[in-house]
């Protein structure tokens, strides 16, 4: 190792060893030897050969960190004077980090590593980990999320129901009947009568099997059967798990959020606990077409009509449109097509 040209100082703290105590101090390197002085009374501190030094990389405007051999750490933001000492003297290169921060060109290439990363962790890791995370969690997380959701619910949009007594035992009574020939039973259930107000005619499940019916949706239809074929609908989201599939979806997608973006605050815990974070979420095409085939099938083990969720969609379209403008096809999207499967499935089972 040569002699240093010129001599360096920099200004900074010095850490004794395995110590997070801070102290003013100098760092400098002359003749191939770097001490550590203290800033005001220029007591040495630290001593050794350059050679022996361990320089953190450059990353950002991150304080470098230099270490002595004897752990005694040197810490300053003067990035830039440790730049030029380590080319000047030592030949090493600027932190590859830093250096794509630096390099224009480079920072184009390390975005487009990041977003292909993104993407592939979306379209191949996200689904593997929702799966995972399905398979392992306990029976008491859906039950506080379900829990969390209704009383935020409550809260904020539903009010109590204000459907007939007689009404509401009718449809309870059948509701646990078709439950009951679930591979879960009637008791894995729990139905809740709300009145919908904003979200208007609507049935929706939460993660613990709790399926909730608004007052709107039960006037609006025009027989047992087709509010049947809906509770059959969101008992079949239910038994495939497709609302703790989506929970977990939307909280692995606020994770990637948070991976390049950084901390988003309370956003996980919106998406994991609150109700209106549950209402914002839509079931894929495939769940929608798994419950209503779940729908068609249960119905006719009951001796119901299989297509009676048909025949809700039916009412619900012809009174709202097939449009965003109802709540109930944002989260529960129709369309023509959709129903004419629902009869397809329906006709299939009624021929078996």
């Amino acid at each position: 190792m040569g002699s240093d040209r010129p001599r360096l100082v920099i200004s900074g703290q010095w850490h004794p060893p395995g110590s997070s105590r801070a102290e003013a101090a100098r760092f400098t390197s002359a003749d191939g030897v770097a001490t550590a002085k203290g800033a005001e009374g220029g007591e040495t501190l630290a001593e050794g050969a350059v050679s022996g030094l361990s320089v953190s990389n450059r990353v950002g405007r991150i304080p470098r960190r230099i270490t002595f051999a004897d752990g005694s750490v040197f810490e300053t933001d003067d990035n830039d004077a440790i730049d030029r000492w380590l080319k000047a003297h030592r030949g090493w290169r600027v932190g590859f980090v830093h250096g794509l921060e630096r390099f224009h060109p480079r920072l184009i290439l390390l975005v487009a590593v990041v977003a292909v990363l993104c993407v592939g962790l979306y379209r191949y890791a996200l689904p593997i980990a929702v799966e995972v995370a399905v398979a392992v969690t306990p029976p008491a997380a859906p039950r506080l999320m379900g829990q969390s959701a209704l009383a935020s619910l409550d809260q904020t949009v539903l009010a109590p129901s204000q459907l007939e007594g007689q009404r509401r035992q009718a449809i309870t009574s059948d509701f646990r009947t078709l439950a009951e020939l679930t591979p879960g039973g009637a008791d894995a259930f729990d139905l809740q009568f709300r009145r919908g107000g904003v979200i208007g005619p609507n049935a929706f499940a939460l993660p613990d099997g709790t399926i909730v019916l608004t007052d709107e949706l039960v006037r609006l239809a025009r027989d047992e059967d087709a509010v049947l074929g809906v509770l059959a609908h969101e008992i079949g989201h239910v038994v495939h798990k497709h609302s703790l599939r989506r929970l977990y979806r939307a909280a692995g997608i606020t994770t990637l959020i948070m991976f390049i973006g950084g901390d988003i605050g309370s956003g996980m815990e919106e998406v994991l606990v609150q109700g209106a974070g549950l209402m914002t979420l839509s079931y894929s095409r495939d769940q929608e077409s798994e419950a209503d085939r779940y729908s068609v099938e249960l119905m006719a083990k009951a001796g119901r009509e299989p297509a009676g969720l048909a025949r809700l969609f039916d009412v619900l379209r012809e009174n709202y449109g097939d449009d965003d403008r109802n709540d109930f096809f944002s989260t529960h999207p129709t369309t023509p097509d959709r129903i004419e499967d629902i009869r397809r499935h329906a006709a299939e089972v009624g021929a078996r």
